[in-house]
């Protein structure tokens, strides 16, 4: 394990065995199945050998957390109730702490003797007890890996191995998981060596961007910044999805249009506010709040826009709680006169009908920052209007009660 762990760059303290995977099972289904257990956090598999003593597969994990508690299980039970698989970490004497170390190193230097005559006076006497043996072997790799400054981050990936076959193997990265972290080339096979290859053929004095750019015109998407810049400008917003979250998502897209010359890097802002405006549905009152439509000359950064929007999402969701449902009542008395001239008997009937009305309204009131201000405002436009209809019909019901008791005949223009 160590041997391998070296090989990988990988330090044991943050390494383990899994002994006992099946042939079926893929790197996926592995990481998934080691997920379960939570002493040793995320877990990557870093690779994988076939052993011929238990016929099965051994993956070299690499964990997030060290691997030196006594919770750590001696085995993982997959879910679907196949044979367990053991779980391999680092010799308990290996992880020795400093203190032992140190306390080994003072006893050794008193006493004027060093390793190789500690494995000496330790030596066995029968070659039938190995315990002691392995004890002394252990130290000493113990003091040699103690001499070795630390490595500075365990959680360092190293990349993995970059083909260029169109189907991806197993272990390998795609291509634009892979470009994505290639600060540096790091490692290269096939046809993607053979690439790199001939340009350095070419151009000995290539710059590591060059290299990069080689093998993105090689491998990477075929698509023209024009067909880019296109199927960017056909993104909507989707059902139920925020406003930020679109922006979101618009942004890794824009950067592949600018990458591939769809546009200048100084037209991003003005490009990204326009598709903002133009896919978002169902939110015209924030972009109204936010004035993107006037602000289009000098369009907002990225992350000042997301920031303004998320603060817009923020008051949105605070003032739905602050919603007022105010309940109205409307009680109407109807009355209706209806006179009838007889011309036979040069007569006036006059017929009396009256009548309520019971009107109940549910009325949402959003209430901003005056609360009380609010209420009686709109109390007062309610008596306000109930006052003025009431003076209306009394004045109308009082001429009609006045044209009733003369009992005027009405003329015939009438």
């Amino acid at each position: 394990e160590n041997n391998w762990c070296k090989g990988e760059e990988l330090g044991v303290h943050h390494a383990m065995l899994v002994v006992g995977v099946g042939e079926d099972d893929d790197v996926s289904r592995i990481e998934e199945v080691l997920q379960t257990v939570r002493c040793w956090g995320r877990v990557r598999v870093r690779g994988r050998t076939f052993d011929v003593e238990t016929s099965s597969l051994v993956a070299l994990c690499e964990c997030k957390e060290a691997l030196n508690s006594p919770n750590v299980p001696s085995e993982v039970r997959p879910p679907d109730g196949s044979l367990p698989w053991k779980i391999v970490t680092a010799n308990p004497a290996l992880a020795t702490s400093d203190e032992f170390a140190e306390k080994l190193k003072n006893f050794m230097l008193t006493e004027g003797k060093t390793v190789k005559d500690l494995q000496f006076f330790c030596q066995p006497p029968s070659p039938k007890d190995g315990t002691v043996e392995s004890l002394i072997r252990a130290m000493g790799e113990f003091m040699n890996q103690s001499q070795k400054a630390p490595p500075e981050n365990h959680s360092y990936r190293h990349l993995r191995t970059f083909s260029g076959v169109i189907r991806t193997p197993l272990g390998e990265d795609p291509f634009e998981h892979w470009m994505e972290q290639a600060t540096i080339i790091e490692s290269l096979k096939g046809p993607a060596l053979e690439i790199v290859r001939a340009l350095r053929f070419t151009d000995p004095e290539a710059k590591p961007g060059e290299y990069l750019d080689a093998l993105n015109c090689a491998f990477g998407s075929a698509e023209s910044g024009e067909d880019l810049y296109f199927s960017f400008r056909l993104i909507q917003q989707k059902s139920g999805e925020k406003l930020s979250d679109f922006a979101r998502r618009l942004e890794p897209f824009l950067a592949r249009v600018v990458q591939k010359g769809g546009i200048m890097a100084k037209d991003m802002d003005r490009v990204r506010v326009e598709q903002v405006l133009r896919g978002a549905v169902g939110a015209d009152l924030m972009l109204l709040q936010l004035r993107l439509k006037e602000r289009r000359e000098r369009p907002p950064k990225f992350l000042h826009l997301l920031s303004e929007i998320r603060a817009e999402e923020e008051y949105e969701r605070s003032r739905e709680g602050k919603k007022t449902i105010i309940q109205i009542y409307i009680h109407i008395h109807i009355h209706i006169y209806i006179y009838i001239y007889t011309p036979r008997h040069n007569s006036t009937i006059c017929c009396y009908i009256h009548t309520h009305v019971y009107i109940s309204i549910h009325m949402p009131l959003y209430i901003y920052t005056h609360p009380p201000h609010t209420i009686l405002l709109f109390a007062a436009m309610c008596i306000c209007v109930y006052m003025r209809s009431r003076v209306m019909c009394h004045g109308m019901c009082s001429a009609m009660r006045a044209r009733s008791r003369n009992h005027a005949p009405w003329s015939r223009d009438r």
